[in-house]
């Protein structure tokens, strides 16, 4: 499904997207301090002319979001050139998703999560089948969810959260793993982006 959508065309959607940016005020605990800047790779790769983005499981002694639903990705480091490489050194660390097996594709508009990091989301296709290298401290699993599955608006809802004002994205279970928060706003706006869910009035 969406077989229309080749590398280039996609490429092609990113750079002509509206990208927002969520630069919300820091939750209270981080007032003052400046966000720290970090990147996250979009993983997609195409299986039987279906496309599919790929994600990652926390492990439960990670640092950050721990046992959440994320996208390979971290801190900058002071040796990083950009914030796309931010994304592939941390590929690579993470999972062994080599950065010589990636073709980078476009960016989306920053985001700012609960923990005070500015995201920079890089979107890259990668070949399948892949032999990953997991780095079992930081990641308990990498799976893949089908971009259609994801585009369907029955699969997901969004609504403000009652205990910080602020707006919510989370998705329904798949494969027994639940999709919400800052990686389910950067996966609706990569929808949003290719023109498969339409960017609110």
């Amino acid at each position: 499904m969406y077989s229309f959508l080749t590398e280039e065309e996609i490429s092609t959607r990113l750079k002509m997207a509206r990208h927002q940016t969520f630069h919300e005020d820091p939750f209270p605990q981080f007032a003052g301090r400046p966000p720290r800047a970090a990147a996250v790779l979009v993983p997609l790769t195409l299986i039987d002319n279906d496309w599919q983005v790929l994600y990652t499981r926390r492990t439960d002694i990670v640092g950050h979001h721990k046992g959440q639903v994320s996208f390979p990705g971290g801190a900058a480091d002071p040796e990083d050139i950009d914030r796309q490489d931010t994304a592939l050194r941390e590929a690579d660390e993470e999972i062994g998703l080599r950065r010589e097996d990636v073709q980078v594709l476009g960016q989306l508009g920053e985001m700012l999560t609960v923990t005070n990091f500015i995201i920079t989301p890089v979107v890259a296709v990668f070949p399948w089948p892949y032999a990953f290298k997991v780095h079992t401290i930081e990641v308990d699993r990498v799976f893949l969810m089908p971009l259609k599955w994801l585009a369907n608006r029955d699969n997901w809802h969004e609504f403000i959260r009652k205990e910080t004002n602020r707006g919510m994205i989370s998705f329904f279970p798949y494969d027994s793993e639940l999709l919400w928060g800052v990686t389910a706003r950067i996966t609706v706006e990569f929808l949003r982006a290719i023109g498969l869910v339409p960017y609110e009035a």
